[in-house]
């Protein structure tokens, strides 16, 4: 009852969020792509990623700033907009408004972002609205809002908490392994359900426990060193006793089984059980003569070692007792303990020098650091400079020969002279063009800030420049 009534609870709060009256910037001649202006909240438009709604325009990429202006509600719920010192400005009602001043907005006022390119419309214009959420809602701009991500949030934790809570399902389809010494094979993990298969009664009664088999089967495998196995011959003959037993024990259960098999020739699971014991018999025959051939190496081994040891001990004795090595040994142990007190104060010395080159490597690093980290700041700050103030609206490139027209806007000498053989006026402010002037200023300080920049964006300038001189050589 209590999830029946939170659910008509939570629904009738979703209807009545549809049904309330919120603000939006409809989208003039387009039914989508619509701005909604949450309340008590500062909407920033604009072409960078720190934006509320992000515009990015695919004929002139330029046309919007990365914070082209910010609108804001004011207590008495009123909006206003703000130009945050864009490039094409902001225009309400036809009038470009002053730069970071809040102007006051009122219901239908027609709001354009930007300037129109030659033969077209402004691209982003919109009109100042309030309606139905449930209304507006399917022609709202896609992308995520701050009740979106708050619910993405949410999402995002309960399911982190549900994957802690809920058993791994994916461990009944692992495999286990039939031993640790071949991992190779693997099988399906065996249900809780026994099945009587052929020949297990028998391996059951074939003598001692399988564990035991096992344990005499893993040194016959990986024999290990003689020093190794001559600890171990006591081991080893005991192993060898239990597979004689086994072994005798199998060949009994043969032969018993094989009479009976003469009395009952059509029983299946006998003939198996033969062969399995056989298959067992041959196996511990197997074993039992690799322990044969293993004691046999062990023992000649250690005879070996014995002799060599007696003889390596009386050649000792007759060394010492002939050139007195005792007395010599002893000497040198005494000059070697001089050599190594003179190498510990030598390595003291080293090791101090060395924590003082190493602290004043460390001061040198923190420099290069410090140094490096300056000229990544003031590069990344001319980069946005040259990107956002020196570049021309036309070619979307540095200046190459600046000129400076009339309205006092800049553009490349090459691209202004080929937008007058179309039109004699401003491509910004379509003021006519009355004259333009060279700026030296412009192309001095772009070419002393291209210096800064890296070897890629110099070659890609140089090979405009080039294509450029080509161009006006070839008229």
């Amino acid at each position: 009852m209590d999830q029946i009534e939170s659910s008509n609870f939570s629904t009738a709060e979703e209807d009545e969020s549809a049904k309330k009256l919120v603000w939006c910037l409809t989208r003039v001649g387009k039914d989508l792509d619509w701005l909604r202006l949450f309340e008590n909240t500062e909407v920033t438009i604009g072409r960078g990623l720190n934006v509320t709604h992000q515009l990015v325009s695919p004929s002139c990429p330029l046309m919007i700033s990365r914070m082209h202006c910010m609108f804001k509600q004011r207590d008495g719920g009123q909006w206003t907009v703000t130009d945050k010192k864009s490039l094409n400005g902001v225009w309400v009602n036809g009038e470009r408004i002053p730069v970071d001043k809040a102007h006051l907005l009122r219901l239908g006022d027609s709001i354009k972002l930007g300037v129109p390119i030659v033969g077209t419309k402004v691209e982003y214009e919109y009109i100042l609205v309030r309606q139905r959420l449930e209304d507006i809602k399917p022609y709202l701009v896609t992308g995520p809002s701050e009740g979106a991500c708050a619910a993405s949030r949410i999402k995002k934790t309960k399911r982190k908490f549900n994957s802690e809570l809920e058993p791994s399902t994916s461990s009944k389809s692992k495999l286990y392994r039939h031993s640790a010494t071949d991992k190779s094979q693997g099988q399906a993990c065996p249900t809780d359900e026994p099945r009587d298969r052929p020949g297990t009664r028998v391996r059951e009664e074939a003598g001692p426990s399988m564990r035991q088999h096992r344990r005499l089967d893993s040194p016959l495998e990986r024999p290990s060193s003689p020093s190794r196995n001559l600890s171990s011959l006591e081991m080893y003959s005991q192993n060898m006793l239990v597979l004689r037993e086994r072994m005798n024990f199998t060949q009994r259960r043969v032969e018993t089984l094989e009479g009976e098999g003469g009395r009952q020739r059509d029983d299946p699971h006998r003939e198996e059980q033969v062969r399995e014991l056989q298959s067992q018999l041959e196996m511990l025959r197997g074993q039992l003569h690799r322990m044969e051939v293993l004691e046999k190496s062990i023992s000649e081994t250690e005879n070996r070692l014995e002799v060599q040891k007696t003889q390596h001990e009386e050649g000792l004795k007759k060394q010492l007792e002939e050139k007195g090595l005792k007395k010599q040994l002893e000497e040198a142990l005494q000059e070697q303990r001089k050599v190594i007190e003179e190498l510990a104060l030598s390595r003291q010395g080293f090791e101090d020098v060395l924590k003082a080159k190493d602290k004043e490597l460390e001061v040198t690093k923190e420099e290069k650091e410090r140094a490096r980290t300056q000229k990544e700041e003031v590069v990344t700050q001319m980069t946005e400079v040259l990107e956002n103030e020196l570049q021309c609206i036309i070619c979307s490139e540095l200046f190459i020969k600046a000129v400076t027209l009339n309205c006092a806007h800049s553009f490349c000498l090459h691209c202004i002279s080929e937008w007058r053989k179309r039109k004699d006026e401003c491509p910004i402010c379509r003021q006519a063009i009355l004259s333009q002037t060279c700026s030296l200023v412009l192309d001095n300080c772009i070419d002393r800030m291209v210096e800064q920049l890296t070897p890629d964006m110099k070659q890609r300038r140089l090979v405009l420049i080039t294509e450029r001189k080509g161009e006006s050589q070839r008229r």
